[in-house]
């Protein structure tokens, strides 16, 4: 029973030092001029909204969230999404990794007159962290993620890390 308890207490400690760690990553490199959402309000989110995906391709590639609109980060096209959103009151997720790329993509969307932009807090890998599912090209439920590095790859807990 003590192993229990033990275990328990080790694996609640463990995730709470990682959410600490990931909050003062995420303080250090973003300005939070973009509002949050979390995971378990994105995935209970019972309003329409637009989720694009600012990872590069083969990140898009490997897997996504479902009906994600890949934007990209280094190619962003903010001319084509302002054509197919038209809309400047749409709601609008923006994700990465992490959350760090997509804050510098909500920024531009907020920039040209997007009103209600938001910004995944730990992004995709959050997202699988919290046993959600993730979809390959073939809209295939996968346990792939891109981690876009090696290093990246600590903050992703759950899945098959790829990052080649």
């Amino acid at each position: 029973m003590k192993n229990i308890v033990a275990s328990t207490f080790f694996m609640f400690s463990t995730f709470g030092y990682a959410q600490k760690k990931l909050s003062k990553l995420l303080k250090q490199e973003n300005t939070e001029s973009i509002p949050y959402i979390i995971v378990d309000s994105l995935a209970n989110k019972e309003s329409t909204y637009v989720l694009l995906d600012s990872r590069e391709k083969q990140e898009y590639e490997t897997s996504h969230i479902k009906d994600a609109i890949f934007v990209g980060y280094d190619f962003f096209n903010l001319d084509s999404i302002t054509k197919q959103l038209p809309d400047r009151n749409t709601d609008i997720i923006v994700y990465c990794s992490l959350g760090i790329r997509s804050e510098d993509i909500a920024e531009q969307l907020k920039k040209v007159g997007y009103v209600n932009v938001m910004n995944l807090y730990g992004g995709i890998f959050e997202w699988k962290n919290n046993d959600l599912p993730v979809y390959n090209m073939s809209e295939k439920e996968t346990d792939s993620i891109h981690t876009f590095s090696k290093a990246w790859s600590k903050w992703l807990k759950k899945g098959v890390k790829v990052y080649e």
